[in-house]
């Protein structure tokens, strides 16, 4: 049976063609504005502020990555209208996509009242989420002319919190919640959707920045080892918050593991699961292989080895990652429903056990987390002769 057929016959429909670009191409904005700011002020930042990197090597780094900001932020600009116009197309009897691209229609769609039981607008809404949106691309896309790169600082760091909120701001409920699921449920999707930008984002920047590696010197490899060990404290934050988040939506969305291969949502949703855990596994060759070899030719002063290892071994696997997280984008738009309601099954009813249960699995999360950098440290140790 074809997954159409499967589809139709599960009630589950597969969402048009505009709408699996928009939604894809929406979160490939988020990566590169959300992802590539937090990156820049949590790793890139202070590593070329450090002692070990040379004055050339830094030079080269904040011209690069001033250029990936910039196009991030023609990124985030284009698919923030066509992400705007996807909303309008499918709002109340919806209209087709071509004729929701007219900023006239968008226009009167963002000053439409607010509807009945609600204290905003939910046009308003999206009207504030997208005039942050243009702040957002405005300051990154300024960092294309030469006078705003020496200030790169002041651009990507205002950036930064604005970029967050365009996401933040789009999950305001429009009317006051029901219940805890009405809190608990936007809170999750926020998360995983930050952290997941945060992750995708943070490896596609540095793949970016390693391609600066002919224009690098040979002391290099210490300047990109310091890199390397930051963004790995900053994507085990993000595999922690995404697989939290992500077990909460699983559990509200998939009432049991069979309709994991019984509907067409819970296969969807099986091969994006597939593809995180792929991307956690080649983040796991880094951090228990790559990682300790770094940290011994980084003791052992040598230059070469050091270079090699993380100018081009480490940005190999950063790179499989990449495709892995670009594939994940490309499987999101068609999570549109649940397996729950193809089946017939009634949404789950949080309580203060599942709450507890919950508090218990990320407390046993958090805690791999800190044994996985236990033992890389230790396997790097180890290693030293």
């Amino acid at each position: 049976m074809t997954l159409a057929h499967l589809a139709a016959s599960a009630g589950y429909t597969l969402p048009p063609l505009w709408r699996i670009l928009t939604k894809s191409g929406y979160f490939i904005g988020l990566c590169g504005a959300v992802g590539s700011t937090v990156t820049y002020a949590a790793v890139v930042r202070p590593a070329l502020r450090a002692p070990m990197a040379g004055r050339g090597d830094a030079d080269a780094l904040r011209r690069r990555t001033a250029g990936c900001l910039a196009w991030a932020g023609v990124v985030l600009l284009m698919a923030g209208y066509l992400q705007l116009a996807a909303r309008l197309a499918r709002a109340g009897k919806g209209m087709p996509f071509g004729d929701a691209l007219a900023p006239g229609r968008i226009w009167d769609f963002l000053r439409a009242p607010a509807a009945k039981g609600t204290w905003v607008a939910q046009g308003t809404i999206y009207l504030v989420q997208n005039a942050v949106l243009v702040l957002v691309s405005a300051a990154l896309i300024a960092l294309f002319v030469p006078q705003a790169r020496r200030h790169l600082d002041a651009f990507a760091l205002t950036a930064l919190p604005l970029a967050l909120s365009v996401t933040l701001i789009a999950a305001i409920p429009a009317s006051v919640p029901k219940d805890a699921d009405h809190l608990l449920d936007p809170l999750f999707d926020q998360l995983h959707i930050v952290s997941g930008t945060v992750w995708i984002g943070g490896l596609a920047l540095l793949a970016a920045l390693a391609g600066t590696r002919a224009r690098l010197s040979e002391n290099a490899g210490l300047l990109w080892a310091d890199l390397w060990r930051r963004f790995g404290l900053v994507a085990l934050v993000c595999v922690g918050v995404v697989l939290t988040s992500g077990l909460w939506m699983s559990w509200k969305h998939v009432g049991g593991i069979g309709q994991l291969w019984t509907t067409t949502y819970g296969l969807f949703l099986l091969i994006k699961i597939g593809l995180v855990l792929a991307m956690v596994v080649a983040g796991g060759v880094n951090q228990f292989w790559l990682m300790p070899r770094i940290v011994q030719a980084r003791r052992a002063d040598s230059t070469t080895p050091l270079l090699h290892l993380t100018l081009r071994h480490f940005p190999r696997v950063v790179r499989v990652e990449v495709t892995l997280g670009a594939a994940v984008l490309a499987v999101v738009p068609f999570l549109g429903g649940s397996a729950r309601s193809e089946v017939g099954s009634p949404p789950p009813v949080t309580s203060g056990s599942i709450l507890a249960v919950g508090a218990a699995l990320v407390l046993a999360l958090a805690a791999s987390l800190y044994i996985t950098l236990r033992t890389s440290d230790a396997l790097a140790r180890r290693r030293m002769p």
